[in-house]
């Protein structure tokens, strides 16, 4: 969607914020020893008090409040008896309806101990969520986005995952256009003012193809190698987009 009024833009506002007060509800409550059904309960309650829905559950039936992604898992993992341990990579994936209004983000937390080089990688995400930032404003090409996280990606030794990529977001949870988070010329669409976008870099250690588990609807790596994920939902303008998904 494009924000096209007041209306629109406060809508929009107010999911965002809603999902910003789901994700921090579950960073704060993440901890080893959980299941990964007790922290969606977090989310879902979370998402109860503010008024807002899962829209994974509206739009898709999908089993679950919240994405729960561990390790290897990209995106997409469905809450369940699974216990986090210490040293797991846990994506948080939160995209709430409210008013008609949808929002998306995406958070990656490290538990106790991780090798350093995941610490690294997690740090590379979000430098790359903020180099994509950094560059998207109207006037420039979609592909822009895509550049930008795949050369913040390289220049730390890390690469993308090229299967799967952003999104256009606000009255549905997938709409166009596409935003790949690699260099693609194909990318051509222009990026337009008040064009409400998700971007979100998904980063690998090496080059791994993303395979859909039996389970209908997790996607991990194909050989084990561990994933972050980081996301925000964001309004296109002149400037720096206005993030929407952000305390």
């Amino acid at each position: 969607m494009s924000i096209e009024s007041a209306d629109d833009l406060a809508g929009m506002r107010r999911v965002g914020r809603v999902v910003a007060l789901v994700l921090a509800e579950m960073r704060a409550a993440v901890r080893i020893g959980m299941t990964t059904a007790d922290l969606d309960r977090v989310g879902a309650d979370a998402l109860r008090r503010h008024g807002a829905r899962s829209a994974p559950q509206l739009w898709y039936s999908f089993p679950g409040f919240t994405c729960i992604s561990v390790n290897d898992e990209i995106v997409h993992g469905v809450p369940g008896d699974r216990r986090l341990e210490g040293g797991d990579t846990v994506k948080i994936d939160v995209t709430a309806e409210l008013d008609g209004f949808v929002a998306d983000a995406a958070i990656t937390v490290l538990l106790g101990s991780v090798p350093a080089r995941t610490r690294r990688l997690q740090q590379s995400a979000t430098a790359a969520l903020a180099a994509a930032l950094n560059v998207a404003r109207s006037g420039h090409r979609v592909g822009v986005i895509g550049r930008a996280i795949e050369s913040e990606a390289r220049r730390d030794g890390f690469s993308v995952v090229r299967e799967l990529c952003g999104h256009g977001v606000g009255r549905s949870i997938h709409e166009e256009p596409r935003v790949v988070n690699y260099d693609d010329p194909a990318s051509a669409e222009m990026l337009t003012d008040g064009l409400v976008l998700a971007i979100e870099p998904m980063l690998l250690p090496r080059p791994a193809r993303a395979v859909q588990r039996p389970d209908g609807w997790t996607i991990a790596t194909h050989n084990g190698c561990v994933a972050v994920h980081e996301e925000h939902t964001v309004v296109i303008g002149r400037e720096q987009p206005l993030v929407l998904t952000a305390l």
